[in-house]
């Protein structure tokens, strides 16, 4: 998705993409849990909206926020594959940090 300058986000999708950015390396929270945090409980449906509007996916771990049921929801509207490689990695790479030099 390219980002342009009509495409500005609101203030609510910025607080959801901020609270996105708290999730570490690794761990995953589910949608319910930004809502909760960022003070809008109801509004679960409207963080996957707003997460799908991501113009920094390299830098905002939207791909870290999953269904509560533990399942993966969406990412980039169909691409779940492409969300449970890169958690997969993270864990990974998370795995390496507090084992180094394991392999």
């Amino acid at each position: 998705m390219k980002f342009k300058k009509k495409d500005k986000l609101t203030k609510f999708q910025w607080q959801v993409l901020k609270e996105a950015t708290k999730i570490p390396l690794g761990c995953t929270r589910s949608y319910k849990w930004i809502a909760e945090k960022i003070g809008c409980p109801k509004a679960v449906r409207a963080v996957g909206q707003a997460l799908k509007k991501n113009p920094y996916p390299l830098i905002i771990p939207c791909h870290r926020v999953i269904k509560s049921d533990g399942n993966l929801g969406g990412y980039a509207g169909k691409h779940n594959g492409r969300k449970k490689f890169i958690l997969n990695k993270e864990k990974e790479i998370l795995k390496q940090f507090k084992e180094p030099g394991k392999t």
